[in-house]
């Protein structure tokens, strides 16, 4: 009897030994994954607070938040870029849109702000019968013209849609492609300008560096990306 007893204890500790490291490792991989889903939540809500405070203040606005282009005939009180209220490049700013960024970044609760990043573009409508390839096709430098029109023209046919680009990607079908960091837009990515009625497209992003990074199957670091779009809003 005490032999059977003995082989009892060391076969439970054979099993302990073989089953721990497996309920460690599913333990800390179920609180990895509830991290990542935490921030990503964080992130979406930066990500949707910069859109929202970017359609609030349009081109209409005292201190609009703009992107590259200008609009075709802006309020007397629009600065114009590069040394907009809230634009993307003004030299005396430490990051792009300083105003929408730190807006945006209020909202990144659990996360350090500083390193959450944050891009935007805008899109509107081209002419009728504007025929459009690639995003080279309607950047300025191409000498595309504003994508300000209305969805219709005056004659009741559709104008076309000219999605702006994050580094001349296209942040919402195509995020997973874009990188993470400042200063991500060019005059190449804007068709379009503040206007009430065209869209503003928000990408935030930051590298996550997740508990017993790089232990097994665990990535040193994870690039977590957000993407809102707004449609822009008049100044009221």
């Amino acid at each position: 009897m005490p032999r059977i007893r003995r082989d009892r204890k060391g076969q439970a500790l054979v099993e302990f030994v073989l089953v721990f490291p497996i309920a460690v490792l599913l333990i800390f991989a179920i609180i990895v994954f509830g991290l990542w889903i935490f921030y990503q939540q964080q992130l979406t809500n930066v990500a949707r607070e910069g859109a929202r405070f970017a359609a609030i203040h349009s081109s209409t606005a005292l201190c609009p938040t703009s992107g590259w282009r200008d609009p075709q005939a802006p309020p007397t009180t629009y600065r114009r870029f590069p040394l907009s209220c809230d634009g993307p490049n003004n030299p005396a700013d430490s990051f792009p849109w300083p105003s929408m960024t730190k807006q945006a970044r209020s909202y990144a609760w659990g996360l350090n702000p500083s390193v959450v990043w944050v891009n935007a573009c805008w899109s509107g409508y081209a002419p009728s019968g504007t025929i459009i390839n690639s995003p080279q096709d309607y950047s300025e430098a191409s000498g595309f013209p504003r994508s300000d029109q209305p969805p219709i023209d005056n004659l009741g046919n559709p104008n076309v849609f000219a999605p702006c680009t994050i580094n001349r990607i296209d942040p919402v079908n195509n995020s997973g492609a874009l990188g993470c960091g400042s200063r991500m837009t060019s005059a190449a990515d804007d068709p379009s300008s503040d206007i009430p009625g065209n869209q503003v497209t928000v990408y935030a992003c930051f590298q996550w560096t997740p508990p017993l990074s790089g232990f097994l199957m665990i990535p040193s670091t994870i690039t977590m990306r957000a993407v809102i779009t707004e449609i822009i809003q008049r100044q009221q």
